[in-house]
C-alpha cells in the first residue's frame, strides 16, 4: 500500500509534466505549427516556466467572493481525482486498497468533483463563473448515466467490482475457459492464449461498441473539448474558474489532467486487457511468455505497468486529438447526445450484456 501510494504520487504530477508538453506538441502537429521551441531544447523546459510565473502570481480572492467555498473548491476536486487512484491495479499483486468495490469505489468518488466544481462557481460570486459550474453540473451528472452503463455491461460480464479480478480473467492468469468472440465453435480458449484475444472487447464483441461509449462519457466527464462547455471561453471567459489565480488555478489543471489518465486507465483496465500484454502464446516463440512477468516479481510488476500506462497513454492522444480537431458542441446538442442516443444505446447494450451472460455465451 505505501509502495503504490508513492508510485501515484509521482505518477500524476509526473503525467502532467509530460501531458502538457505533449499535448502542445500534439496541437501544433495537428494544426501546423512548431509548438514550444524557445525555452529548453524542443521547448522541454516551457512547463516549468510556465510553473515559475504560476508561482509568482499572486493569489487573489474576489473582496465579495466566499472566501472559505472559494478557496476549498481546488482542494475538493483535486482530492476526489486523486483518490480514485486507490483502486487502480498497475500490476499483478499491485494495487493501492485492493477493494472488492472498486469500481463502484471509483465512480462514487469522482462524482464527489461535481461538488468541488459548484463550490467553485457559486464561491467565486461570478455570474461567468456560476454560468460555467452549472453547465459542468449539468453535463457531468448527465453523462455519468451512459458511462455508467457501459461500464455496468463489463461488471455484469465479468461478475465483480473488483479492477484486479477483471484484469485477472483477460488474461493468461485466469482458470475459465472462454471461447473466441464467446463462440465455442472456434475451439479457442483465450484465457489459454492470452494476448489481445483474452481482451473484453474481443471475448465480447458488443464491449467495442460500449468503450466507444465509455470514451465519449468521459471526454465530457473531464470537461474535455468538444464537451468543454463549462470552461467555454468564447462566452464564458474560463468558466467556473474565471477568478482563479496562480497555483489555485494550477490545481484546476492538475485535477483535469489527473482525470484524463485516470479514466484512460479505467478504460484500458475495463476494455483493453489492462495490465495483461497484447502479444498471445501462439507458436513457438510464445511472446507472452516473454513480455508479462509473474505475478509478484519485479519484472511482473514492471511490464504490468508498462502495458496498463502504455494502453493509458494512446487513449490520452485520442483525447487530445479529438480536442484539437473537432468543434465545441452547443449546449442543446450536447444534452441530445447523452440524453438521446447514448443513454438509449447503453441501456441497449447492458440488456445484451444480460442476455449474453444468461446464455452463457
Amino acid at each position: 500500500m505505501p509502495v503504490t501510494l508513492i508510485i501515484f504520487l509521482l505518477l500524476v504530477p509526473g503525467f502532467v509534466v509530460i501531458g502538457v508538453y505533449l499535448e502542445r506538441k500534439v496541437s501544433a502537429f495537428i494544426q501546423d505549427r512548431l509548438g514550444p521551441m524557445e525555452v529548453g531544447k524542443w521547448g522541454l523546459l516551457q512547463l516549468f516556466a510556465d510553473l515559475l510565473k504560476l508561482l509568482q502570481k499572486e493569489d487573489i480572492v474576489p473582496k465579495a467572493a466566499d472566501r472559505k467555498l472559494f478557496l476549498i473548491a481546488p482542494i475538493v476536486i483535486f482530492a476526489s481525482v486523486f483518490t480514485g487512484f486507490a483502486v487502480v491495479p498497475l500490476a499483478p499483486d499491485l494495487a493501492g486498497s485492493g477493494a472488492a468495490v472498486g469500481v463502484f469505489f471509483l465512480l462514487t468518488i469522482v462524482s464527489v468533483d461535481v461538488i468541488g466544481l459548484l463550490m467553485a462557481g457559486w464561491g467565486s460570486n461570478n455570474k461567468f463563473a456560476l454560468y460555467g459550474a452549472m453547465r459542468a453540473v449539468a453535463q457531468i451528472i448527465s453523462y455519468e448515466v451512459p458511462l455508467g452503463l457501459s461500464i455496468l455491461c463489463v461488471v455484469m460480464l465479468s461478475q465483480t467490482l473488483d479492477l484486479q479480478v477483471i484484469s485477472f480473467q483477460q488474461g493468461i492468469y485466469s482458470g475459465d475457459t472462454v471461447y473466441l468472440f464467446g463462440m465455442r465453435r472456434f475451439g479457442i480458449d483465450v484465457t489459454a492464449v492470452g494476448g489481445f484475444l483474452s481482451w473484453n472487447i474481443i471475448r465480447n464483441p458488443f464491449l467495442i461498441i460500449a468503450y466507444v461509449v465509455f470514451f465519449i462519457a468521459s471526454l465530457a466527464e473531464c470537461n474535455r473539448a468538444p464537451f468543454d462547455l463549462p470552461e467555454g471561453e468564447s462566452e464564458l471567459v474560463a468558466g467556473f474558474h474565471t477568478e482563479y489565480s496562480g497555483m489555485r488555478w494550477a490545481l484546476f489543471m492538475l485535477s483535469e489532467y489527473g482525470m484524463m489518465l485516470l479514466v484512460s486507465l479505467l478504460g484500458a483496465i475495463l476494455f483493453l486487457g489492462s495490465w495483461n500484454t497484447p502479444f498471445p502464446n501462439i507458436g513457438p516463440v510464445r511472446l507472452a511468455d516473454w513480455t508479462s512477468g509473474e505475478p509478484g516479481t519485479w519484472f511482473g510488476y514492471f511490464s504490468g505497468a508498462f502495458w496498463l500506462i502504455g494502453k493509458a497513454i494512446c487513449g490520452i492522444l485520442i483525447q487530445m486529438w479529438a480536442r484539437w480537431t473537432l468543434p465545441r458542441l452547443r449546449v442543446d446538442q450536447l444534452m441530445y447526445l447523452g440524453w438521446k442516443v447514448l443513454t438509449p444505446v447503453g441501456l441497449v447494450l447492458f440488456f445484451v450484456s444480460g442476455v449474453w451472460r444468461l446464455l452463457g455465451i
